[in-house]
């Protein structure tokens, strides 16, 4: 991660034996509670939207994926007619 200027603050609260562990983990890490706080959000906002983005699949199930792209397709009268209607926005 690269560093950038600091221009936004951030509050939270915290009760005094969280305020305490989150010093207390910051020490171990010889950081400062901001520095820790920030650094560990920033880890797990950084799980939470990879697993978000990326979809594992067993290599079976890939396969599978990429035989049904490759095959011709499928003519489905009801989404031809729904496609060859204006839209409401064109309208």
């Amino acid at each position: 991660m690269h560093s950038s200027p600091k221009a936004e603050t951030l509050n939270i609260r915290a009760s005094a034996i969280q305020k305490a562990m989150l010093a207390e983990a910051a020490r171990l890490q010889n950081m400062n509670v901001s520095q820790f706080v920030l650094t560990r959000s920033l880890d797990a906002a950084r799980t939470v939207i990879d697993d978000q983005r990326v979809i594992g699949v067993s290599l079976q199930e890939y396969d599978w994926l990429l035989a049904k792209l490759e095959e011709e397709p499928r003519d489905i009268p009801q989404l031809r007619e729904l496609f060859s209607t204006p839209s409401v926005f064109e309208k």
